[in-house]
């Protein structure tokens, strides 16, 4: 195994554009790509680990949050206990199969005996509304492993009532509180670029209602807190999707929003510059 790399660009879709984050070592897993986006056998997901791991870093860039569920390998590289923060508009929390997919991710993470608790900041989907609620990961959840902080300006009253919520008028409070409660833990955060509004990132997604802005002052305020950020990624950002099953490609097309066309090249442009904010925020560099 080689010295370990501060940060790494796994490249699976070419989603963000050459040289984004200039003096970082670029990781070419675009053959990679179409076989583990969206969600991959078990089989695929460990072969690739094996073929990866040597190279990891602590930071890491990827593509679109269709490649989210990667973040649980990320998470392997790490041996003390540590609280995962997400911000992410979806919550990822889904126990239906695949075991390996981008819509339960968050229960593969919380199986790493490392991983104490996670909580995903900026969730605005129907998830949160019956039925889709009912496939929650609702044993993590009574066990306060496992929570979430949802847009009051996209959910409904019943939702309202069950879920902690947050507002543009008072989430920075509510952040502030948690990032206090955190204390001195480590901290590994992951940020899907979903969580974004429409006018910061351009993804394969329903998006939030944060901005590029208020997820760095999020970052730099547990810094602040005393929490130690020992790892993290940054993925979400559009690419042409491509598969290499045919039950993977159903299942995809199935779940995913019909959007508008989008210009590829207009895409990075917009994801490199909220790139530009959340990276430094992120590592520090």
């Amino acid at each position: 195994m080689g010295a370990m790399l501060s940060a790494l660009h796994v490249d699976f879709d070419a989603a963000w554009s050459g040289g984004v984050l200039p003096g970082i070592e670029r990781l070419d897993a675009l053959q990679w790509g179409p076989r583990l986006r969206f969600s991959a056998p078990r089989r695929e997901m460990e072969r690739f680990y094996e073929e990866v791991q040597g190279r990891l870093a602590p930071f890491i860039l990827y593509g679109s949050g269709e490649f989210h569920h990667l973040s649980a390998l990320w998470l392997r590289q790490f041996r003390e206990p540590l609280t995962l923060v997400s911000f992410d508009n979806h919550p990822d929390w889904d126990v239906r199969p695949p075991h390996w997919g981008c819509g339960g991710w968050v229960n593969r993470a919380l199986e790493l005996p490392q991983v104490e608790s996670a909580t995903v900041w900026g969730c605005g989907n129907f998830e949160f509304n019956r039925p889709h609620r009912w496939f929650a990961n609702r044993r993590a959840i009574g066990e306060a492993r496992l929570g979430a902080r949802v847009w009051k300006e996209r959910m409904n009253v019943e939702v309202q009532k069950r879920w902690p919520v947050i507002s543009r008028a008072d989430w920075w409070a509510h952040f502030t509180e948690f990032a206090a409660d955190l204390g001195d833990r480590n901290v590994y955060v992951t940020i899907d670029t979903d969580c974004l509004r429409e006018e910061d990132a351009v993804t394969n997604w329903e998006q939030g209602l944060f901005t590029a802005e208020d997820v760095a002052r999020a970052l730099r305020e547990l810094r602040a807190s005393g929490v130690r950020i020992v790892g993290g990624d940054v993925c979400g950002a559009w690419s042409q999707p491509q598969y290499a099953r045919w039950k993977q490609r159903f299942a995809a097309g199935f779940d995913r929003p019909k959007l508008p066309p989008v210009d590829a090249e207009k895409a990075r442009a917009v994801n490199g510059r909220s790139l530009a904010i959340l990276w430094p925020a992120l590592t520090r560099a």
